[in-house]
């Protein structure tokens, strides 16, 4: 550290083989200051002096090592050193020190007791009990070695080790985990320099698990103005965040992996995915559901679309109203009452969907928005394509030369038949998508935080049904361009055409941004709203304009025809004689 210059920039942690030895740190204790190691908790043994201090290789006669012991230690020959010295030494043994000891050498010079000295004389305790229970369960009790101990058994001693249970002379109680591991003590030291003197110093301590942190550290002199220094091969995980342990690593490091949104914590490892409609709690520990979202009747889109409708149906009423008090008169007879009244009520249902497509989903309201639409535009464009299609016969008729025979189904009773075949057509239509595909309300999660109740309608339950309507509603387009040139007294075609190219347009509008927007609901009202809105003002304003502003051309003679009529079919133009009393209403 000192040649590369980083004294006092790294930290130097230790484990319990540094613990407080002044060896290790000799001759760089600047470098060492701020250093961590642990240190083994084991009391000072005072009675060990005691014994130890009094020992000597005259009076020690139990251990035969102890000879060779004294010699190494005090770098002496015993005078009668004999074949203790030479077991040690070899052959040589008694010429290796020149000097003889005298035997006043004394063991307290120099000396420190071993910081482990607990332990080993723990250690040898607890070898002294496991054999002790071993013996009183093999030997019965019987004093001495028996024959069932004279080969010791491994396993079953190390059985008796793994149930000692004593107290140790530290004060702890000795015992083993399953794994043969004993309480886990530990003194946390920290080497300091105080007034120019280095040394050791309890900070804290780790006791079986709980860390105690007593005294303030000294970091390196680089760090003196933190308050922490961190070492750390992976930092905590944030919320909503697991490990992900890489493969072969070690469990102290890992990789933050972010849970999804829909996810809760199983553990400190694995992220568990909520069911379909719900989200996890605040503390990702549980799912909870979620809360519906559905157009509510103060919803924005809601107030909208039934205000519109709510007008429609004021003005249909008011329309209906006024041809029923005016059944008899010229105007109401010659647009076909029977029809114009269908028309009305398709009108009227059309606005009425409204209603259940802002209401909440559920099994009466999915079937009414799966039926309204469809059967009201059938109503409507099946009466229009039946009067248009009764004019366009007229004027075919009245481009022969000779008419041989009265165009048919010209009554009003024919046309009201025709119109309901019409409508059943579409009822039929309607049933088959029904049989197919029955409504009813789902939960649609167009993400992973929301989910809302809407209609089962798919695109089949969607296209089938208006799709004979646009078919009604092409006819009735071609129907409006062939009579467009019918006289000018004659002119509920020409507002015919008119209704039916806005609605042309509405529609072609329509499809790209109903399947586009998320705003399904509201798009679906104001369409039908905008398309019932076109047909009553452009096939019955004009009526109630002459009924209640000009009665005086509420008479037969107004919707005369002339004698003369345009016809534009092919290149040439062809005047024909129409005679007015066969135009027929």
């Amino acid at each position: 550290m000192r040649k590369l210059g980083v004294s006092g920039k790294l930290l130097l942690i230790g484990s319990d083989g540094w613990a407080d030895r002044t060896d290790v740190v000799a001759g760089i204790e600047e470098e060492a200051v701020g250093g961590i190691s642990i240190r083994i908790q084991s009391p000072y043994i005072d009675w060990f002096d005691e014994h130890y201090f009094t020992l000597n290789p005259w009076t020690n006669k139990g251990n035969p090592w102890f000879k060779e012991f004294w010699s190494v230690k005090f770098e002496c020959q015993l005078p009668d050193s004999g074949d203790a010295v030479l077991g040690f030494a070899g052959a040589n043994a008694e010429y290796r020190y020149n000097r003889t000891c005298t035997g006043r050498e004394g063991l307290s010079d120099r000396y420190k007791q071993d910081a482990k000295m607990g332990f080993v004389i723990d250690s040898i305790y607890t070898l002294a009990h496991g054999l002790h229970n071993m013996h009183q369960d093999v030997c019965d009790g019987v004093p001495g070695l028996c024959a069932e101990m004279a080969t010791i058994n491994g396993s079953l001693l190390l059985e008796y080790l793994m149930q000692v249970n004593f107290t140790g002379v530290s004060g702890h109680m000795i015992n083993f985990d399953e794994n043969g591991d004993p309480p886990g003590r530990y003194d946390i030291m920290n080497f300091q320099e105080r007034k120019g003197i280095y040394g050791y110093h309890k900070v804290g301590q780790w006791d079986n698990g709980n860390l105690q942190l007593q005294f303030p550290f000294q970091w390196t002199r680089e760090n003196e103005g933190f308050d922490v220094v961190e070492s750390v091969c992976s930092k905590p995980c944030r919320r909503g965040e697991v490990k992900a342990i890489q493969t072969g690593g070690v469990k102290c490091c890992w990789v933050c992996t972010a849970c999804k949104l829909n996810e809760f914590l199983l553990d400190e490892f694995t992220c568990e995915a909520c069911p379909p409609g719900w989200l996890p709690n605040e503390n990702l520990t549980a799912c909870l559901p979620i809360t519906l979202e559905y157009v509510s009747w103060d919803s924005t889109q809601a107030v909208v679309g039934i205000c519109f409708s709510c007008l429609g149906f004021l003005a249909t009423a008011f329309t209906m109203t006024v041809f029923i008090l005016h059944n008899h008169t010229t105007v109401v007879k010659a647009s076909t009452r029977e029809l114009s009244y269908i028309i009305l009520v398709g009108i009227a249902l059309s606005y009425a969907t409204t209603f259940p497509l802002v209401a909440k989903p559920t099994l009466i309201t999915c079937y009414m928005t799966r039926i309204l639409p469809g059967f009201s535009f059938a109503m409507i464009y099946g009466a229009l394509v039946t009067k248009t299609n009764r004019i366009a016969r007229i004027l075919a008729a009245g481009k022969k030369k000779i008419m041989t025979r009265k165009p048919r189904f010209m009554s009003a009773l024919a046309q009201v038949v025709i119109t309901w075949i019409i409508i059943g057509i579409e009822v039929a239509v309607l049933s088959a998508v029904l049989i197919k595909e029955p409504a009813d309300s789902l939960l649609h999660f167009p993400e992973l935080n929301r989910a809302r109740l809407i209609c089962n309608t798919s695109a089949l339950g969607l296209i089938a049904p208006m799709g004979f309507d646009f078919f009604l509603i092409a006819m009735c387009t071609v129907y409006a361009i062939k009579t467009r040139n019918l006289p000018e007294n004659f002119n509920e075609a020409k507002f015919i055409g008119f209704c039916m190219y806005t609605t042309c347009v509405i529609w072609l509008a329509f499809l790209p941004i109903y399947f586009g927007s998320d705003q399904k609901v509201l798009t679906m009202c104001l369409c039908i709203s905008f398309s019932a809105t076109v047909a009553l003002l452009f096939l019955f304003m004009p009526k109630l304009y002459i009924i209640l502003l000009r009665p005086e051309r509420n008479t037969r003679s107004a919707f005369t025809t002339t004698n003369q009529v345009r016809i534009n079919f092919g290149s040439n133009n062809v005047t024909k004689s129409m005679d007015s009393n066969s135009n027929e209403r």
